[in-house]
């Protein structure tokens, strides 16, 4: 089964996330910070990760976005924000922003397991 890295400094949403992924077959490594997490990455080379977009700094998810596509990374990045509801900017792909997909949280357990099975469908298509 696919494993998936989870990348957010909220424990809870890490908890969640990991419980509704691991309830359906997948395998999961965390981390809480953007140093931890492209560590995960780089030793574990899951097949999807899912970003925070605001940990330490309000922008870590997109800095470590960018440097795992500077360093061709090509695994598909789900990205969890709440900005656009703080700011009120609605973020689509780009080079600011590499990533597959956007979700804002808080998520529903359905709409994460379709996001992922989605981004997981793409990546074996391409293969």
């Amino acid at each position: 089964m696919a494993l998936i890295a989870v990348i957010d400094d909220d424990p809870d949403i890490v908890d969640a996330s990991s419980l509704v992924l691991k309830s359906k077959g997948y395998d999961v490594v965390t981390a809480t910070n953007p140093t931890d997490g492209y560590k995960i990455i780089m030793q574990k080379k899951p097949d999807l990760i899912i970003l925070d977009v605001m940990m330490d700094e309000p922008d870590d998810g997109f800095f470590m976005a960018q440097k795992l596509r500077k360093d061709k990374i090509k695994t598909p990045i789900l990205m969890y924000t709440s900005v656009s509801k703080a700011i009120g900017m609605d973020f689509g792909k780009s080079e600011m922003v590499p990533v597959d997909d956007f979700v804002e949280k808080p998520i529903s357990p359905e709409e994460l397991i379709a996001k992922v099975t989605n981004l997981l469908q793409r990546v074996e298509e391409v293969h």
